[in-house]
């Protein structure tokens, strides 16, 4: 599923202008981005959590120069599911 099609059945689903829809899921999207911009995690209970994980400094390898490379510390968004989440998309 792409964004258009996100917003397509969110309109179905509310009744929604697909302008009134994609409105509200943009409004969504940056306020969760805000809130892990801040350091904040983002926790819809039953859905999942976004939250910040920080990957430490390692060293890597470049090969056009065939060199091993420092790479800083980085903070990455992460999603974790949640139970009603996982329950509703397991393999039985």
């Amino acid at each position: 599923m792409n964004k258009a099609e996100l917003i397509s059945g969110v309109a179905q689903r509310t009744g929604f202008t697909k302008k009134d829809s994609e409105k509200m899921i943009n409004a969504v999207f940056d306020t969760i981005s805000e809130a892990l911009e801040k350091g904040d995690k983002v926790q819809i209970i039953g859905f999942g959590t976004f939250f910040i994980r920080t990957l430490k400094e390692r060293e890597g390898y470049n090969p056009a120069r065939k060199e091993i490379v420092k790479m800083p510390a980085i903070n990455i968004p992460a999603f974790r599911a949640g139970k009603n989440l996982k329950d509703r998309v397991r393999i039985h």
